[in-house]
């Protein structure tokens, strides 16, 4: 039974302020970052009023379990997750930052998303209904949304600060990163979706798409940053309800903004209250891919 949580959306931690997201605070710590994952919901690229209870710590203890899992295929930025090893740092802060947070190497992130595509669907569908590709990669005639798709594919996009991310060729990404920095996180990129992908079917996931982030070190390394394979930065369909043809059934915040879809809100701030019902659907969703997908609750 999973104790009643605080739903953190913001929080007053005893050390110097770096930065905000739209779900994450970071805080400096010792030449390093302390990432604190809110109870924060965004859709559309706009924060909404309410939060999601657990949700924070949920994106936490996956990106927890996949760091781990994937860390033979490419280092990455944790340097613990183990709050209470800072205390002398964080003070009574620590039960709150518990499950939540972690401390991370300093790197200087890519600037591009890097995005890879199991399945067509979402900006990737709607792309490929226009002209048959996405991000300039040539895809059969006559798929339908949510198909598979033979090969995964690796489709960049911007990071933009104000707006929707943008997607993009492989050309431009070459530009924005150089030939070799390119190729280098292609190939990583896929490599670590087609791994979990292969793992999360075990356990009764699809995961349809997903986002990382890379980052290159002091010392000129490239490593995975940020999140991993959370329901925030990927698409989760349960195999058991999979039919292709058309939406599917999600464990991701994607049930959040089909609700969001069917009011008469035009995706800019302010953003419309949520009924307690999505809330605590949304909640759901969020702990049963924890569990699915590492076999332990909070």
């Amino acid at each position: 039974m999973i104790k009643e949580d605080i739903l953190l959306t913001t929080e007053n931690i005893p050390l110097k302020f770096f930065k905000r997201g739209k779900v994450r605070d970071i805080y400096e710590l010792d030449g390093k970052l302390l990432i604190v994952a809110t109870d924060r919901i965004s859709c559309f690229d706009v924060i909404l009023p309410e939060g999601i209870p657990y949700k924070g710590k949920v994106l936490t203890q996956i990106s927890r379990f996949w760091f781990d899992f994937l860390k033979d295929t490419i280092d990455n930025h944790v340097v613990t997750f183990d709050m209470e090893s800072l205390r002398d740092k964080l003070g009574d802060s620590v039960g709150i930052l518990e499950g939540r947070s972690m401390l991370v190497k300093r790197a200087r992130p890519l600037p591009i998303e890097c995005v890879v595509r199991g399945y067509i669907s979402g900006s990737g569908w709607k792309e490929y209904k226009e002209n048959g590709e996405i991000c300039g990669i040539k895809l059969p005639k006559g798929l339908k949304e949510s198909d598979k798709l033979a090969e995964p594919i690796f489709t960049p996009s911007t990071k933009e600060d104000i707006g929707h991310d943008l997607n993009i060729t492989e050309v431009y990404a070459k530009k924005k990163l150089g030939d070799r920095l390119f190729e280098l996180v292609k190939s990583k990129a896929i490599a670590i979706y087609r791994k979990a992908a292969d793992y999360a079917e075990t356990k009764g996931i699809i995961i349809a798409d997903t986002k990382f982030e890379f980052g290159v070190t002091e010392e000129g390394k490239t490593i995975l940053i940020d999140e991993i394979l959370t329901p925030d930065s990927s698409r989760f369909w349960p195999q058991d309800k999979y039919k292709p043809g058309g939406p599917q059934v999600s464990f991701d915040k994607q049930f959040v903004r089909d609700y969001l879809e069917g009011l008469d809100w035009n995706k800019t701030p302010p953003a419309p209250n949520l009924p307690e019902e999505i809330i605590k659907k949304t909640s759901k969703k969020y702990l049963e891919a924890l569990k699915k997908l590492t076999d332990k609750e909070l």
